[in-house]
């Protein structure tokens, strides 16, 4: 029990070391984030759309 009681302590200790963000910093990181999955979905939605039109393209055409 000691040892746990011990590794508690070190959380709480290391835990009031932590630099937590503040509201507007996780708003724009938050915001990041977004813009970049809505970026990558955009580009593989685009890139799926396109191998299909060129597959479906070619099976036609043989």
């Amino acid at each position: 029990m000691k040892k746990i009681g011990k590794f508690f302590a070190g959380v709480k200790k290391e835990m009031s070391r932590v630099r937590w963000p503040k509201k507007k910093d996780m708003v724009k990181y938050s915001l990041a984030i977004l813009a970049c999955i809505i970026v990558f979905a955009v580009f593989f939605v685009a890139s799926d759309v396109i191998i299909a039109g060129i597959r479906t393209f070619v099976e036609e055409n043989l």
